[in-house]
């Protein structure tokens, strides 16, 4: 009789194909098979689309005769009922005889009952062994995700790198790729910026060709701030954090307010796009592309409001103007502006103290729920805590580290933005208009959020207001009226001020930043000033 002698590995730990060959080989002479086909394969047996076992299967089925289907035990033919079917058929028409040489059991045509039962037997506990496997798999990830460990490929934006001792597996920031990142989430999260024109913006700036997809995924994964999401659930990880869960949060909200709205046109390069709305209804002003191929902008008229013959439509290039008329009135002499920028330098004394007190404070916080970590660790292994306890209150403080991380993350963001001191304002100030005219579409959406709010469209009028502290430089410079100076200085220092806040959102020593910073006005103007 032809036999068919199958030899099965589905990893480098599992008995090699080498040793179940020649475990069969005394079998083989025996019972003086001949000729004898050997197959060596390298599959799971749990999958359903095993290719090289089938391909076997159907060679029997092409050969005339009965032939003898030899494995070394029954787990290296099957570990589910899928082959039983095709196999028992293949039995009953005398197609196959099936050996297992470990079992010391064949199956034919004739085969008792007892033999059959046997066979399930096997299949069913072969079964068992993979499930118990995949049961001891899941109760391991999950104590990885529980201790902040991710099971797997990290994101974009971090590597994946082995230790020294060439075992242990970590996670890295990715130097490169944590700018993209950062860059990602800032610039949709100023509101100016849709995928089409992030993905835009990745080619021009890091020659990068992520599709809209890609860079949808990245701008959700809540990995990049501390968290790993896994099956609807987030876990806390262990790894540096690249963004702040502030920043996150807001490109979710900007997210789920372009979901919103039907944006028709939303990836074509329209200046004003979504940036301006009707002064009477309040319904979005919007951009069409008209046959003489101009851009004009008008009233949507979602609510009804306006008669058709009411409805104004303004060229895109005079709303262009009139905002660059704003900016160029928007300029202080420049011996006005060096003798502001000196006067100004006085601010930041008094705020460095303010600045290592509170680093200090937070660091120590830091460190002391690490410290508790450790401890905790080490009462689990001795038996003093539960592993359920030990979960918990590993929860609990690793939530306290991440909070202290962003708090530290929102103190450095403050000590930078502080030093993009009122100088820059003013020199930004006196290059508006010129800025404005030489930068592409996505510069100037910005430059705009930058110095106008609320742009409404009355008639064929583009009406704003101006954020501080511009509209104060704007009133001075139509005024001519440049002394006395203090009032620009309150108002540009105010406009520093109001960066830092926004660092310190959601902080709880808020009210001690701005205790400080009255202390330091009293100091400069001889004056109380309260924000």
């Amino acid at each position: 009789m032809k036999a068919f002698v199958l030899a099965r590995v589905s990893d480098k730990n599992q008995d090699s194909n080498e040793a179940q060959l020649g475990r069969m080989g005394t079998y083989l002479e025996l019972k003086q098979f001949s000729p004898i086909v050997e197959f060596e394969i390298k599959e799971s047996s749990t999958k359903a689309d095993r290719e090289q076992f089938y391909e076997i299967i159907e060679q029997i089925k092409r050969e005339k005769d009965c032939v003898a289907f030899i494995v070394d035990t029954i787990d290296r033919m099957q570990r589910s009922f899928r082959e039983s079917v095709i196999l028992d058929d293949m039995r009953k028409n005398g197609k196959v005889e099936i050996h297992f040489f470990r079992e010391n059991l064949r199956l034919h045509k004739d085969s008792n009952s007892a033999d059959l039962i046997r066979w399930d037997m096997g299949v069913m506990f072969a079964r068992s062994y993979v499930l118990q496997l995949s049961d001891n798999v899941k109760r391991k990830l999950e104590y990885m995700r529980k201790s902040g460990t991710l099971p797997g490929k990290a994101p974009y934006g971090y590597r994946n790198i082995t230790l020294e001792d060439g075992k242990t597996k970590d996670i890295i920031v990715d130097e490169f790729e944590s700018r993209v990142v950062i860059k990602m989430y800032e610039w949709y999260a100023s509101g100016a910026y849709s995928l089409l024109l992030v993905r835009k913006k990745l080619k021009a700036d890091f020659n990068l060709d992520f599709s809209n997809g890609y860079i949808d995924v990245i701008l959700k994964n809540p990995f990049y701030y501390g968290e790993m999401l896994s099956k609807g659930k987030l876990y806390s990880h262990k790894y540096q954090a690249i963004i702040t869960k502030e920043l996150f949060n807001k490109v979710q909200q900007i997210k789920k307010g372009y979901n919103k709205k039907h944006f028709k046109f939303a990836g074509l390069p329209y200046e004003y796009r979504g940036m301006i709305r009707c002064g009477l209804c309040g319904c979005m002003i919007t951009p069409e592309k008209a046959k003489d191929r101009y851009v004009y902008y008008h009233c949507t008229n979602y609510h009804k409001k306006h008669s058709k013959s009411d409805i104004e439509w303004l060229r895109e290039e005079e709303i262009t103007r009139q905002f660059a008329q704003l900016l160029k009135r928007i300029q202080i002499p420049e011996e006005v502006l060096s003798e502001i920028t000196e006067s100004l330098k006085s601010v930041h004394k008094g705020k460095s103290e303010f600045r290592e007190e509170q680093f200090t404070k937070l660091t120590q916080e830091k460190n002391k729920y690490a410290k508790r970590i450790e401890n905790m660790y080490k009462d689990k292994l001795d038996g003093c805590i539960t592993s359920d306890e030990y979960d918990k209150l590993y929860k609990e403080f690793r939530a306290k580290i991440d909070e202290t991380d962003t708090r530290l993350s929102n103190l450095q963001k403050a000590e930078d933005d502080y030093y993009l001191t009122t100088g820059y304002l003013l020199e930004l100030a006196n290059k508006a208009s010129e800025l404005f005219e030489s930068s592409e579409i996505e510069e100037k959406r910005q430059l705009l959020k930058l110095i106008v709010q609320n742009p409404t469209l009355d008639g064929r009028i583009v009406r704003y207001d101006v954020l501080k502290p511009f509209d104060t430089i704007l009133k001075y410079a139509d005024n001519k009226l440049w002394l006395p100076k203090p009032s620009i200085i309150i108002a540009l220092n105010q406009a520093q001020f109001e960066i830092i806040i926004k660092g310190f959102q959601n902080l709880s020593y808020i009210g001690e930043l701005r205790q400080r910073w009255n202390e330091i006005r009293k100091i400069q103007q001889g004056v109380a000033i309260s924000y």
